[in-house]
């Protein structure tokens, strides 16, 4: 080719990145659940640093870059501090059950109601959505505040807010479907589900999130079975339970893993369940005092009218004795047995005997 007619050469070939691999020759395989992030926590792509000092938003396993820009000033870079052994297998099942209000909720069985039911359901629907706000908006400041070296986490917590963007999604969709609308807001932000956003480190802001809050409605989405007045409601209400028990159960685990990684932060966590547990007292003593608006809308559903409220009064503290009894089994799942047992949980002993 003439000097004419030869193609100029733009660019140099820089090939050094090459150079650059973390760990070459490692391969991995899909389970029978496909590839899961379990399977490709392999060589040191698994290693994960006690402390990391990743501050430029750098994937886990990959080669440093001097230059690069700290994006990120992480406040949880302690593995203790967010870590629980199943993330993985929390994420990857949040993935496999994702379902659809559009699509999976069977609207068309909704059939008009008496007014004071679909006021009772509208205002708990109006509820559920300040309560699942709380428990999306949270989590995902936290996201953005922990380092990537600590991904398995941080993708529950990002499915966590796919979750509660989905419940809101269905509970407006259910209080706008039959004729009804969305009620006053109740407040429940005000109190002790809006502390929750006070926070100062991220196992405070998960054991009042996923342990007491999150549990406590829990309950209520399996009780849905009660006082839903059709398949749609049943539905709802058991689709969203499905979802709440992951994040109950990345609170359980990531303290039992606090507590053997960090037991010096136990009389800490101790603090955080007493408030919890004080909360939960106040509303198994003094049946007979004041309800809360979500209270009485539910002993509304349960009775099947307000006409028959007293009965299904009797059915909500059923369903309170029931949140006391499954919140302690998760208390005693993490790791904290022995406050039932030496008197330090303000429970009182008939409450904790029975429960």
């Amino acid at each position: 080719m003439s000097e004419a007619t030869e193609i100029p050469r733009e660019h140099e070939l820089d090939t050094s990145w090459m150079d650059n691999m973390a760990e070459w020759g490692v391969t991995a395989k899909p389970g029978k659940r496909g590839l899961t992030l379990a399977d490709v926590q392999i060589g040191s792509y698994a290693d994960l640093p006690a402390i990391s000092d990743n501050m430029t938003g750098r994937p886990r396993g990959s080669t440093p870059r001097a230059e690069a820009y700290r994006v990120g000033a992480y406040q949880v870079h302690t593995l203790s501090e967010i870590w629980l052994d199943n993330a993985e297998y929390l994420y990857e099942e949040a993935l496999q059950r994702q379902w659809s209000s559009a699509t999976d909720i069977p609207w068309h069985t909704l059939k008009p109601l008496p007014d004071d039911v679909e006021e009772a359901e509208c205002l708990l629907c109006t509820f559920f959505n300040e309560v699942e706000f709380v428990a999306g908006d949270v989590p995902a400041r936290w996201i953005a505040r922990t380092t990537p070296d600590y991904l398995e986490a941080r993708n529950v917590l990002s499915a966590q807010v796919m979750d509660e963007a989905r419940h809101m999604d269905v509970f407006r969709k259910r209080a706008l479907a039959n004729g009804g609308g969305l009620m006053r807001m109740s407040g429940a932000t005000s109190g002790f589900v809006g502390s929750i956003d006070l926070a100062r480190d991220f196992t405070e802001m998960s054991t009042r999130l996923h342990i007491s809050g999150e549990g406590a409605v829990l309950t209520m989405f399996r009780m849905g079975e009660l006082f839903g007045q059709n398949d749609a409601e049943k539905t709802m209400y058991r689709l969203c339970a499905q979802d709440e028990a992951r994040h109950v159960a990345f609170g359980v685990m990531h303290l039992r893993c606090l507590g053997d990684t960090a037991p010096e932060r136990r009389e800490e966590i101790e603090c955080y369940l007493d408030e919890a547990e004080e909360q939960l007292i106040a509303g198994q003593q003094n049946p007979a005092g004041r309800q809360s608006e979500s209270s009485e809308a539910l002993a509304v559903l349960l009775g099947g009218g307000s006409q028959h409220y007293d009965e299904g009064h009797k059915k909500l503290l059923v369903i309170r004795r029931r949140q006391l009894k499954e919140y302690m089994k998760r208390v005693i799942s993490a790791g904290f047995t022995d406050r039932f047992e030496n008197g330090r949980s303000p429970i009182p002993a008939q409450y904790a005997a029975t429960a």
